[in-house]
């Protein structure tokens, strides 16, 4: 015992007990980062760099001829980049805020009220989750045909509003609040929309951040919708922009590569800021899904 004297199980400041475990956790960050910084220097490297061989990972002589040539060919374009991005952006908001909406009212339903087919319309939930969007793609398509979504602005938000593990993560999430604290709340006279607005939101944030990042990354990343289902070019969003100039670059494809090395950091910079922002979230909601 003698040996423990004065040494706490997780000593709020640095102590030499904790050495074994950065001498495991500073290399597996850096492994782990080694993807992101090779997108940022990537971005920034000459064409000769980016065909160099063996492939370089740093970049000798940066240059931002790769971001010049990018937004070069979008203002030589018909439709502005603006538009595109006006697109994206209104899109990934309306669908980040009402996929939170829906998935924590659904998950609240499924997991503290009583109603018939409860079970089973959870079950059809989690058996969506089995499907990637390729096994689904004929059905969707003739779906969102039959609704006249075609060539419309609403296609790019509707279809992704059902997300299947944001409702599977929330509802797991909800379980773990006792039901003696919606049941307290009903006796002093609380509404449904207040235990939802003053309890239940409050207490699943993390599994709400996971949601919203999971929902930004599937709609900023999309061209499914721009690609399959609208014609209009004013109606398309900025990530099929981006993946057009990269495939379209007048017939250059060794001066593509520069563009879509850019194009390739331009749209993952939002996702790494989003995930910065609310990873402390995403880490709580891991932890919260395995207690029982």
């Amino acid at each position: 015992m003698s040996a423990f004297h004065g040494t706490k199980m997780n000593p709020s400041k640095f102590h030499k007990s904790q050495l074994k475990f950065f001498v495991f956790l500073i290399p597996l960050a850096v492994f782990m980062a080694l993807p992101i910084v090779y997108v940022f220097f990537h971005a920034f490297k000459p064409i000769d760099e980016l065909f160099a061989y063996p492939p370089r990972f740093f970049v000798e002589k940066p240059t931002w001829q790769n971001f010049a040539d990018l937004f070069g060919r979008a203002n030589a374009s018909g439709v502005p980049m603006s538009r595109y991005l006006f697109n994206s952006i209104v899109i990934t908001l309306i669908v980040v805020f009402l996929t939170i909406i829906i998935s924590t009212m659904a998950g609240y339903a499924l997991s503290k009220k009583e109603f018939k087919l409860k079970k089973t319309i959870f079950e059809i939930n989690t058996l969506a989750l089995m499907f990637v969007p390729a096994a689904v793609a004929i059905p969707r398509y003739l779906i969102i045909d039959e609704l006249g979504l075609i060539n419309n602005f609403l296609v790019h938000i509707l279809p992704l509003l059902a997300m299947p593990i944001g409702l599977f993560l929330v509802k797991q999430f909800i379980d773990q609040i006792p039901n003696e604290l919606i049941e307290a709340a009903k006796l002093d006279g609380a509404s449904d929309i207040h235990i939802f607005t003053k309890i239940i939101i409050p207490l699943v944030k993390p599994a709400i951040a996971t949601i919203a990042i999971l929902s930004f990354q599937l709609v900023w990343n999309s061209v499914e919708s721009s690609t399959l289902y609208v014609n209009d070019e004013g109606l398309k969003t900025f990530s099929f922009y981006m993946s057009t100039l990269t495939s379209q670059a007048t017939g250059n494809v060794v001066a593509g590569q520069g563009m879509a090395a850019a194009a390739s950091l331009i749209m993952f910079v939002p996702n790494l800021i989003i995930f910065i922002v609310l990873q402390s979230q995403v880490m709580n909601t891991m932890a919260h899904s395995g207690i029982k």
